[in-house]
């Protein structure tokens, strides 16, 4: 997928342009902008109500999909409860079963949850937390008009058969073209790319606004870094290792890709851009979410690896693609099968490719682009592999425990309690102690440790901060 550069816009048919502000997207002018939707359904359904199905697909669209694999309703209440206990102690959760959260995820986020979830694990809420205020900021800020245009070009593109963008200037469109301008702004030196609008657009069908730009900015920066730059130099390294990782995981596949001169990046570039937003059934797109925000880009990794095994890894499979156009036909139509969300989930979670992995391939591809390309020219920061990593690197911050006051007393006798009186007594008829030795801790002597952490208590030592240093002293 080609990162776009800014052009000439399209304008309406009076003559304004259309960049720069999201009243423009309402306007009805245009027909390049267009989608599925009229203005008049923006805030309601049109002259027939549509039916969606359970993930808001119009029924009988491409992206709508058949009978579908339920959770049992027990089974998914019980789930949510388990995220519910997750999230409401999540500092815990990931630093001392990290692994459970892993599991869970290759579950299946609840999809009540899946929003708050990712952006958990992504450290997005973190990242917002952070930036208080930051994206209402850049909201409000016109931008780059070379991005603006580019931007409203492709939001009918979006997912038009889904309820949230099938109107043109409705609200997810909006939202969209909000997030998108906003990361222009946030990131000036990288820009829009085509490929970020999917990605923008999966997030606000889970999030706001605000909560899907922050998570828009961990993927780009986190998880893919490099891959929406203008070179497009991270795409192409990941491109031969997932060449490389091939080799060892089918070495049919490989061999006939190498025969056929198939270069990575005609086939993978969408595929990891995307996140595979566009390329597998929704109920395949959303378990393969959890899990990369879990465990970051080697579930894309496996993800293509498993399509390709799949689809070249045999002879008898090679029987129809005898030529490079029969390849790449195939590679664009891939199996139902292999797509179904149990087969895909489960070859995924099976198959033994690991971020060390990755990085010494990584490494190796680097050394090889160095010599043929020279020195990379987008200096991205190191990708972080899933959630674990990225709360080490970013911990959440920690409110600072506040003093506690302390309460001066002046020098002089503490009445002694009723109770300690009878021992007193007692103890007088004992041998007698020097008045300030180490013994002489309940004779009352002025400077005494007993004087000091029993006060005497009078009406205006009732105050909250008396109380709080009772409570905090561990003496008492």
């Amino acid at each position: 997928m080609a990162k776009s550069r800014g052009g000439g816009g399209p304008s309406s048919p009076g003559g304004r342009s259309l960049a720069g502000t999201r009243e423009s997207l309402a306007d009805p002018g245009g027909d390049e902008l267009s989608s599925l939707g009229s203005d008049s359904e923006i805030n309601g359904g049109g002259p027939e109500e549509r039916r969606v199905d359970k993930f808001g697909f119009i029924v009988g669209s491409r992206g709508a999909e058949g009978t579908l694999e339920e959770v049992p309703l027990e089974v998914l209440r019980q789930r949510e409860s388990k995220w519910l206990d997750m999230l409401n102690n999540w500092d815990k959760w990931m630093a001392k079963k990290h692994k459970k959260i892993r599991l869970r995820c290759q579950k299946g986020i609840p999809p009540s949850l899946r929003g708050r979830a990712w952006q958990y694990l992504s450290g997005s809420k973190v990242k917002l937390e952070q930036n208080m205020g930051k994206f209402d900021e850049l909201d409000l800020l016109t931008g780059d008009p070379k991005w603006l245009d580019v931007i409203e070009r492709d939001l009918h593109r979006q997912f038009p058969f889904h309820e949230m963008f099938v109107s043109r200037g409705g609200h997810g469109q909006q939202d969209l073209f909000r997030v998108l301008k906003a990361y222009t702004l946030y990131r000036p030196e990288e820009g829009y790319c085509q490929a970020q609008a999917p990605i923008a657009a999966v997030l606000l069908m889970h999030m706001p606004a605000e909560q899907a730009f922050w998570c828009l900015v961990q993927i780009c920066e986190k998880y893919l870094p490099g891959y929406y730059s203008e070179k497009l130099e991270a795409i192409q390294l990941d491109g031969q290792i997932l060449f490389s990782l091939l080799h060892k995981v089918s070495p049919v596949a490989y061999k006939h890709l190498s025969k056929q001169k198939i270069d990575p990046i005609l086939y993978m570039t969408e595929w990891f851009m995307c996140a595979f937003s566009r390329t597998l059934p929704w109920s395949s797109v959303l378990r393969v979410w959890d899990m990369f925000f879990c465990e970051g880009v080697k579930i894309i990794f496996r993800v293509g690896l498993v399509l390709l095994k799949h689809t070249l890894g045999s002879s008898d499979k090679l029987k129809s693609c005898q030529g490079q156009y029969e390849t790449m036909e195939r590679l664009r139509a891939l199996s139902p099968k292999i797509m179904q969300e149990a087969f895909l989930v489960q070859e995924v979670i099976e198959l033994p490719v690991t971020e060390r992995q990755i990085e010494r391939e990584h490494l190796i591809q680097l050394k090889k682009w160095r010599e043929t390309h020279g020195e990379l020219q987008c200096k991205s920061p190191p990708r972080l592999h899933g959630a674990k990593a990225i709360s080490e690197a970013e911990p959440a911050p920690r409110k600072a425990l506040e003093p506690v006051p302390s309460i001066i007393v002046s020098p002089g006798p503490a009445p002694v309690p009723k109770a300690r009186k009878s021992k007193e007594k007692s103890r007088e008829k004992g041998p007698a102690s020097p008045a300030n030795g180490p013994g002489a801790e309940g004779n009352g002597a002025p400077g005494t440790t007993r004087e000091l952490l029993h006060p005497q208590v009078s009406p205006h030592h009732q105050s909250k901060e008396s109380l709080s240093s009772e409570s905090e002293d561990t003496y008492l």
